[in-house]
């Protein structure tokens, strides 16, 4: 976990120099997204949906810091074993964290984002996963109204899970409110 905390640290320390502030469109906001989610390299769920809030706060023209809050429900999954077919349920995924948004200066939005969470899987017949989250993605925001962006992202999420991991793609499209300028 430090040697990730460590790279982001690192990757917005040697890129302040070069980039500009994004023109997300807020100081401080509050966004609603939705969108889908698919597992990767996981034959027993299938994809869901999810959905959730953002609260934007630009802390210095190029960076935005971005609590957050998801709720997923993965889909159910149909396996063969024994010859017997059982339906798996999926996953009630929810998680909060905080979003880091560098922004590009492309003059339409263009912004990469990493992230970490606390992050919690539940279904019936199996236990809690309770774990750290890492988030990693790219998004595009446009605003067409003032004080309103629509943001489209495409992310990568990783549920450490002991050893392993559960990693979800993510599609999200959402819309931010700009409180403050």
């Amino acid at each position: 976990m430090r040697r990730v905390l460590t790279l982001a640290a690192l990757a917005i320390v040697l890129t302040t120099g070069v980039v500009q502030a994004a023109p997300i469109g807020v100081g401080v906001g509050i966004g609603a997204y939705g969108g889908v989610r698919i597992p990767i390299l996981q034959d027993n769920v299938d994809r869901g949906s999810l959905y959730g809030l953002r609260v934007p706060v630009k802390v210095i023209p190029m960076i935005t810091v971005e609590p957050y809050y998801l709720s997923s429900k993965l889909g159910d999954r149909d396996e063969t074993i024994g010859g017997v077919e059982y339906t798996r349920d999926g996953f009630d995924h929810t998680g909060y964290g905080v979003n880091a948004i560098l922004g590009m200066g492309l003059g339409f939005g263009l912004h990469p984002y990493v992230g970490i969470g606390s992050h919690k899987l539940e279904r019936d017949g199996s236990p809690e996963i309770k774990e750290t989250a890492y988030n990693v993605g790219l998004g595009f925001g446009l605003s067409v109204i003032p004080k309103i962006s629509f943001v489209v992202r495409g992310e990568m999420n990783l549920v450490v899970t002991g050893d392993t991991s559960r990693k979800f793609a993510n599609g999200t499209l959402g819309v931010t409110y700009s409180l403050l300028p």
